[in-house]
């Protein structure tokens, strides 16, 4: 099936879906991180003491801007936030489809990726509105790699080498958080990939890519600078170094690594319901992580990283999530820890690589073009089948999993919806229940005991200001 501009209407209805569903799952009533952000933000959004703070790039600046705009036209609402999310994710849904639209890649391959971005296995940050700057980081990045895209091409416009300097300022201060990390690292092993290249082709170095590297880091640094000022907090219940526990339960970090793999098949609700043993879990995972070699393999032997860089930089940047989640993570001591769908939008990276990866080199045996150091004949024909039925084995397992997990997240909607419901009638009765109601109603730091006294805290604000729930009582 022949790509065309009828494609770009995909991202507008996986959009629209996304859209439906946070509708269908949820009532427009703070919880969880919200009571955080009201008692830390509200009721004066425009308090510079607020602003002004020594780990304000760890609080993304933007979410202020946002959160000023939530206020004074939309009564703090949730609904604000996570309409913000998905409209990012559709926009990177769009950049997507423009890359697989200039590449001429197959609308199979299209709509298989759409399947992919869409999946409901990420459907906690999608109803955690707070969560909605992450979409935005991650349509930057996407912004990032395809200018440098079109320069690695050698289809660089007039100002792409003015963009490969700023963008890092505007998406790791203004938008990426705790995620920039990871795509300063891919910028950094991108760059340095095309010197070797370009050393190995006899090419002149070009002193541009330093200059890139250096932009790429200066942020990153300001960022871990302005950390290093935030107030510490005990994210889970391990007392020991890591090295001590990998030597002591070395099974568990392999078993968590694995397992976080298998979450991109089939998400961890799914699974639990389904799975009762480790064996499937590991089983998916496996095939996961073959994917990726698959997809790294076939990289080298078509050469693809010369012709565009973006798939092997998706991969890059799924791989070491993987890896980032497993080190900052293993402290709750749950080996599932690594499957939960707030991790989904950072993993769903890596599969897009893989999908794109497979999706030119379908395109190449197509046209007839050979790997490096094959002849035609028999084994050529062979080695073909052999790899297109693993290309297509892996993403059919992926889509089927995705398939799977969003049928039964859409099934959940109602349900998850009751539960919002029964959250609100429980906000507007606030005074009337106990600490421990509050918390539990609202998942809010259940193992601290105060957790309670800041719902309690946060519903008295946004009561007086008559905003969120009790906007209804205007």
């Amino acid at each position: 099936m022949k790509t065309g501009k009828w494609c770009y209407v995909l991202p507008v209805i996986g959009a629209a879906f996304g859209l439906w569903y946070v509708w269908a799952a949820f009532a427009d009533v703070v919880y969880s991180d919200y009571i955080r952000l009201v008692n830390s933000y509200l009721p004066d959004v425009w308090d510079p003491d607020k602003f002004f703070v020594g780990d304000i790039l760890t609080r993304i600046p933007l979410n202020y801007v946002a959160r000023i705009i939530n206020v004074t036209f939309f009564d703090y609402s949730i609904r604000f936030d996570q309409v913000l999310g998905i409209l990012f994710l559709g926009v990177s849904a769009l950049q997507i489809t423009s890359y697989c639209m200039r590449q001429k890649i197959s609308a199979i391959w299209v709509l298989s990726l759409m399947v992919l971005i869409f999946s409901l296995n990420k459907w906690e940050m999608m109803i955690n509105g707070s969560g909605w700057i992450h979409f935005l980081a991650f349509t930057g990045f996407y912004c990032h790699y395809l200018v440098l895209e079109r320069v690695w091409r050698g289809e660089e416009r007039k100002n792409d080498h003015i963009w490969l300097l700023i963008l890092p300022w505007i998406v790791t201060i203004g938008m990426a958080g705790p995620y920039c990390a990871i795509y300063t690292v891919v910028l950094l092993l991108t760059y340095g990939f095309r010197t070797v290249l370009g050393n190995v082709r006899g090419e002149p170095w070009e002193k541009r890519y330093l200059l890139y590297g250096v932009s790429a880091v200066a942020p990153l640094f300001l960022y871990m600078v302005s950390s290093s000022l935030a107030e510490p907090e005990k994210l889970g219940v391990a007392d020991v170094p890591l090295l001590t526990q990998l030597l002591d339960t070395p099974g568990f970090f392999l078993r968590f690594f694995i397992k976080s793999f298998a979450s991109m098949a089939v998400g961890v609700e799914c699974a639990q319901a389904v799975f009762s043993s480790n064996l499937p879990y590991y089983i998916l995972g496996a095939v996961v992580m073959a994917g990726y070699g698959l997809a790294l393999w076939q990289q080298w032997r078509y050469s693809l990283y010369e012709e565009t860089i973006f798939p092997l930089m998706l991969l890059c940047a799924g791989g070491l999530n993987h890896i980032l989640i497993l080190v900052s993570r293993w402290v709750f001591l749950r080996e599932d820890y690594g499957m939960s769908s707030r991790y989904a939008l950072q993993f769903q990276v890596g599969i897009l690589g893989m999908a794109l990866t497979f999706g030119l080199v379908w395109k190449k045996m197509a046209d007839g073009e050979m790997p490096k150091g094959r002849t035609r004949g028999l084994w050529a024909v062979a080695g073909k089948v052999l790899t297109r039925c693993f290309m297509a084995g892996i993403t059919i397992l992926l889509l089927a999993g995705n398939g799977y997990t969003t049928v039964q997240e859409v099934k959940k909607a109602p349900h998850r919806k009751e539960r919002c419901m029964e959250r609100a009638k429980i906000a507007l009765d606030f005074e009337n229940r106990t600490d421990e109601e509050l918390k539990a109603n609202f998942e809010y730091h259940m193992s601290r005991p105060e957790g309670g006294q800041e719902v309690r805290a946060a519903l008295e604000i946004l009561k007086k200001q008559q905003w969120n729930i009790f906007r209804q009582q205007k």
